[in-house]
């Protein structure tokens, strides 16, 4: 960047740099600074007159001539601090205060700081300091936020994608950002905490796969170069942790980044965290009791209760969750009783309820399309979803009652899906004949079916003991625990699309009529995008999916520099 190209708080700051290095103060000193405590333990362990020494951030200034304050910010919260000029500079140089201090101190700049504990005449707690240091320099100003002589809180910083694409930014001025974060760690933490007291192994499975399985989901592809082959992002571990359980492990779990090639939108990222377990000689009865435990026990470790706020709905996570099958919650919120109809049938019902298909969809995804829009936003309160159709689960074991159906349940929270289990499928011979069903799929056109993975056919001929396995979405489950709408809240890093610069130029007379074209697509997509806020969590997603193949994308081709100034 160059000279011409910074703000004047940018300039200022860079000739404070080089003011200080001249009086001889580096502002990026490479020895370590002995902190001893954090604010938050100064003011929970209130101790008169304790020497204490910490480092952070100053966020504000009051210079009062000879005396003034400031506030710190360090990684547990902030505190306020007392300067006095002839405590500072006890001998004839006051240079350290009246210059370094009040000139070339700038807001976020990070200083150590030696001193005592005090309370104030108005009682607030705070560090009488003795000295301090320069820690780190800030060359760019914070966006800090401005507070009114009312309280009103004036220039925060609440722009999303800003937010998102700074939240090196984002955690520093909006603290309650940390602490959504901070719950985040802990669910994690409890989670963890639950698996390992039933003894059950924390494992690593690859996340470069040959053959990606274990859902039904469109792939990130690349190319290792060595071998010459072309390797997946995973969208699932499922494959991997079943061949332990075959290798002889009882039960074994992973953390796992998973990634898939899809849209994305406000509950979707292409790179998300999810937790899957397997456990031998279970079944998916015993796993919704497990589940039930394990979420009861991390609302009360991080929230202290069962009851959630989620949006505008109290959820409460108590066991025992409410259990219906999904032809009778079909049946329940259409009237249609599905359970003897074939192909054609389906379709047919799709069209008398409104509910978009392509030919590509197999009888699975027609019943899965039909939940979705008429069943799944009605349930906010834990619900398992159970007994699916078995064209819907190619990796599940067929109902032990009913052949037509599989012995799987998924777990809905909030309208949205939170885990998916099974009664895992241990037969190789039908699990070979669900995989070329997938194949029939992906060859009609659906680019979501799952590719045949032999070897995982080969380890279940040598015998994998009855199992029952779960994923939980780790994203999903902070974004209900932290009452958040939007999966980039729960992100620290969200996926985003490239900044790109706006750049000034002369258009000729048909560069303008395609320039004015671009827009008037662009207010339709968004528009269209708006119309689908009321729509059902499926045709969100479809609609999501939809705009991120055709619009911008079509016409960059013939207009690449004019799309510069609209992104």
């Amino acid at each position: 960047m160059s000279l011409q190209e910074l703000s004047e708080q940018e300039l200022f700051r860079r000739e404070s740099l080089k003011k200080l290095r001249e009086i001889g103060i580096e502002p990026f000193p490479a020895e370590l600074f002995p902190v001893d405590t954090l604010s938050n333990e100064i003011k929970n362990k209130y101790e008169e007159g304790k020497k204490v020494c910490l480092a952070g951030r100053i966020m504000s200034k009051r210079i009062m001539g000879k005396a003034s304050f400031a506030e710190m910010q360090d990684s547990a919260g902030r505190i306020q601090l007392y300067f006095n000029r002839d405590e500072i500079c006890p001998g004839e140089d006051k240079s350290m205060y009246n210059d370094v201090f009040k000139k070339l101190l700038d807001l976020g700049d990070f200083i150590g700081v030696n001193g005592t504990v005090f309370k104030t005449q108005v009682g607030e707690t705070s560090v009488h300091v003795d000295n301090f240091t320069f820690l780190s320099k800030s060359i760019r100003p914070l966006p800090l936020p401005k507070i009114d002589a009312e309280g009103n809180v004036h220039d925060a910083f609440t722009d999303p994608e800003s937010r998102y694409r700074q939240r090196y930014v984002d955690l520093v001025v909006n603290p309650q950002v940390k602490e959504t974060f901070i719950k985040r760690s802990k669910i994690i933490a409890s989670m963890r905490s639950f698996l390992n007291s039933k003894g059950y192994l924390e494992v690593e499975t690859p996340i470069l796969q040959s053959i990606p399985g274990g859902a039904a989901a469109r792939p990130f592809i690349t190319h290792h170069n060595a071998l010459d082959i072309p390797l997946y992002l995973r969208i699932a571990n499922e494959l991997y942790l079943k061949r332990l359980i075959v290798g002889g492990f009882d039960g074994v779990y992973e953390f796992a980044k998973d990634f898939r090639n899809e849209g994305m939108d406000r509950t979707h990222n292409p790179e998300f965290t999810q937790m899957e377990i397997y456990v031998a000689y279970k079944d998916y009865i015993w796993m919704m009791e497990f589940v039930e435990d394990m979420l009861e026990k991390i609302c009360l470790d991080v929230l202290g209760t069962t009851d959630v706020q989620i949006g505008d709905n109290k959820v409460s996570f108590k066991k025992p969750f409410k259990r219906i099958s999904m032809i009778d919650a079909i049946a329940e919120h259409t009237g249609i009783d599905i359970s003897e109809m074939n192909e054609s049938q389906l379709r047919e019902t799709c069209k008398k309820l409104n509910i978009e298909t392509d030919e590509s969809m197999g009888k699975g995804k027609l019943i899965d399309e039909i939940f979705g829009e008429k069943c799944e936003g009605n349930y906010i309160q834990p619900t398992f979803i159970t007994d699916y159709p078995v064209e819907m689960s190619p990796l599940c074991k067929k109902h032990r009652n009913n052949p037509e159906l599989t012995e799987r349940f998924e777990l809905m929270v909030n309208g949205k899906e939170l885990a998916n289990a099974y009664s895992e499928l241990n037969d190789p011979i039908d699990q070979k004949e669900r995989f070329e069903e997938q194949v029939k799929l992906s060859e009609k056109g659906d680019d979501e079916a799952m590719f045949i993975d032999m070897d995982f056919v080969r380890s279940l001929e040598y015998g994998m003991p009855p199992t029952s396995g779960m994923g939980i979405g780790i994203d999903r489950l902070c974004m209900f625990l932290t009452n958040n709408a939007s999966i980039q809240e729960v992100l620290f890093f969200p996926q985003m699309r490239p900044e790109v610069k706006t750049v000034k130029l002369e258009l000729s007379e048909h560069e303008k009529a395609i320039h004015e074209n671009l827009k008037k697509m662009n207010k339709c997509e968004l528009k269209e995008l708006r119309g689908c806020v009321e729509m059902s969590n499926k045709a969100w997603d479809k609609a999501m999916k939809g705009l991120s193949k055709k619009g911008i994308l079509k016409v960059k081709k013939e207009a690449d520099l004019l799309l510069v100034t609209l992104l």
